[in-house]
């Protein structure tokens, strides 16, 4: 079976990366295209068992699973140079939130899916989001999902519900990191500790809260349970947290859901 990729930029390359790395998918039987040949061209000084492709054409006539990676406002210009190529057995696969199957089903006559990925499938960890068309067969269903295994935990996810999914697995990483770097440089300015430090002790602590939250351990509500002992230094933090958290996430989710409805409009195709 050949895998095609179309975009090697961030998203692009981390798939080409963890995909190979994993085991997943054999270097020799991806085919990959940029627009910019070079960033598909030092890929393969990586991995010399990658074929890049000369155009477009190339990769869709060749490939039986075709992922899209690309930035949404490309993909009506992609497809209409691709759609005459893709027939009923390959599979093409979004990566991205804006762009519904249903939308991909109108546009072009093959199978169609949409994985929506997480930087955290570089460490082969983390969630990677599943949504397939009406025409995709079960076998291939079975070969996305025992790929994706490899690096992530795949889950279904409806249309209705895949902004806020993708907010907490694919934007989630970022999120997370900003608010972390403002705790550490609050630890700073409040106590002097330096930042060096802090980091460390943070970057460990979240590495160990993973390794908990992976085993099973504790759930989230167990683990505050755990750690908060009555009149402690902890339940006080906790207090802090909660009086001044207001509607901060509320606010993230609107405005993560006002720029998707933004993007949907904007995408024409």
């Amino acid at each position: 079976m050949k895998w095609g990729i179309i975009g090697t930029g961030n998203m692009g390359s981390m798939l080409i990366t963890s995909l190979v790395k994993s085991g997943a998918v054999r270097a020799s039987d991806l085919i990959i295209y940029n627009r910019t040949a070079q960033k598909a061209l030092d890929l393969q000084k990586d991995e010399a068992d990658l074929t890049v492709a000369e155009n477009l054409e190339e990769v869709a006539k060749k490939s039986d699973i075709l992922f899209l990676c690309v930035k949404p406002h490309h993909y009506s210009q992609v497809l209409n140079e691709i759609k005459n190529e893709l027939t009923l057995h390959q599979c093409l696969v979004s990566i991205t939130s804006p762009v519904s199957v249903e939308d991909l089903e109108n546009k072009v006559s093959c199978q169609v899916a949409r994985i929506v990925p997480s930087i955290t499938n570089h460490a082969h960890a983390g969630v990677s989001l599943f949504t397939f068309g009406s025409r995709v067969t079960d076998s291939v269903k079975q070969t996305l999902l025992n790929t994706f295994e490899h690096i992530s935990k795949p889950s279904a996810i409806d249309e209705d519900h895949i902004r806020v999914a993708s907010d907490m697995v694919s934007c989630g990483p970022a999120f997370i990191s900003f608010l972390l770097k403002n705790w550490i440089e609050a630890a700073g300015e409040v106590t002097g500790i330096s930042e060096k430090k802090a980091t460390e002790l943070t970057e460990n602590m979240m590495i160990g809260l993973g390794s908990l939250l992976s085993k099973e351990i504790f759930t989230l509500d167990e683990l505050m349970e755990k750690v908060t002992v009555k009149g402690g230094v902890t339940g006080e933090g906790l207090k802090a947290l909660e009086a001044h958290i207001g509607s901060l996430f509320q606010e993230m989710f609107k405005a993560t859901q006002n720029k998707h409805k933004e993007d949907k409009i904007e995408i024409d195709l």
